[in-house]
């Protein structure tokens, strides 16, 4: 499943909790109630009524004057933007397994690199996007916190400056299932870091942001990159979108953008507008951004319960009542498998009993808002 958020429980996700063997519990807590992003009023104000690369020059312009933090101020930073809410220890995307128990974990402050010989001797500063790629310690990109993560320094030193991609023929891979090895996407045949399916929206959306953020700069200085330039190279980017479609916004996104905002006041608008990213890179560059209507920033949270379950589905939300909803059940690749439509009602049932035991998408979505959750038939 995707990743566990961070988030107090509530009763209905105790009850949840309590019900489930530990590998759920990631899901548990995303399914129980989704809290959306705390957008500041006005803060998109300026992208209101663009479209493709007008609108990315918009995004560009509200999020591109930042404050820059201190290479040495992002240990402190991560204990804000990267703890896990199970345990309080360190969230590192290169060794969390979402559908298990990670091989180990990082403490805050004492297990900062250092020296390592192998996997989980310490956790780094990984830039997702290698400062290479940008000439090295060049402000702001260099500590830009939407790129910067902790994560386990050997797989950080595996990962080194290679772009991510789909691997075909791993060479080496990690605890947690991320490979190192030969590209298996048209357009680019050289060696490359793939990150377990639960984190690649992550990644996605990190690069999304940095390809609008510093659209003037050169993300590309080397050609092993996945930029050119400012823009992702079309293989790329094709592959992001992908990734972001099949990984969708969770809580633990939103909870990491809001903690960021705190510290570099400004925000992933791709992480606030999950369907922003077709509207700029994909096939929807057509389609207008509306902040108020369109995107519907504060919508009825949206329950899904029980999750898991093995017979039915239930979605609901007021909003139901005042928009006409389409709710489409998808495989773990996007492929739609059946939907249904709301009837003057803020319920949404859904039959699942014929479905195998697994993971699936649900996409919630009106004239006025689409939202991706997942649940698991078991």
């Amino acid at each position: 499943m995707h990743k566990m958020k961070n988030i107090p429980f509530s009763a209905k996700e105790t009850m949840c909790i309590s019900s489930l063997q530990r590998a759920l519990l990631l899901l548990c807590l995303f399914a129980a109630t989704v809290s959306f992003a705390q957008i500041p009023a006005g803060y998109y104000a300026a992208a209101e009524n663009k479209s493709g690369y007008a609108l990315r020059v918009a995004m560009h312009n509200i999020i591109k004057n930042h404050t820059t933090l201190s290479y040495n101020n992002l240990w402190n930073a991560f204990t804000t933007t990267d703890k896990r809410p199970d345990n309080g220890k360190v969230w590192d995307m290169y060794s969390d397994r979402p559908s298990g128990t990670p091989a180990y974990y990082f403490t805050f402050g004492s297990d900062q690199c250092g020296s390592y010989s192998g996997e989980g001797d310490c956790y780094n500063r990984e830039h997702s996007v290698p400062k290479s790629w940008f000439g090295g310690s060049v402000a702001p990109m260099y500590t830009d916190l939407f790129h910067l993560i902790p994560t386990d320094g050997y797989v950080n030193s595996k990962r080194s400056n290679l772009p991510f991609g789909k691997v075909t023929n791993a060479t080496w891979t990690s605890t947690n299932g991320s490979k190192v090895g030969t590209s298996n996407i048209s357009g680019y045949s050289g060696q490359v870091f793939e990150p377990i399916d639960d984190f690649k929206g992550d990644f996605a959306r990190a690069y999304f942001y940095m390809a609008v953020c510093y659209m003037d700069k050169n993300l590309g200085v080397e050609t092993q990159s996945n930029f050119s330039g400012g823009n992702l190279k079309p293989w790329a980017k094709q592959l992001l979108l992908q990734w972001a479609a099949q990984d969708p916004v969770s809580q633990k996104e939103i909870s990491r953008n809001n903690a960021v905002y705190q510290l570099q006041h400004n925000r992933n608008p791709f992480i606030d507008f999950p369907d922003l990213a077709e509207k700029i890179f994909g096939s929807d560059t057509n389609s207008t951004f509306h902040v108020s209507i369109s995107e519907h920033l504060f919508p009825t949270p949206i329950n899904i319960f029980p999750n898991p379950s093995n017979d039915i589905i239930n979605i609901q939300s007021a909003d139901f009542k005042i928009f006409q909803t389409t709710v489409e059940v998808m495989d773990s690749t996007g492929k739609l498998l059946f939907s249904a439509k709301s009837k003057d009602s803020d319920l949404i049932t859904l039959d699942i009993s014929s479905l195998a035991n697994g993971l699936y998408l649900i996409k919630v979505s009106s004239e006025h808002n689409i939202q991706t959750y997942k649940f698991v038939k078991q």
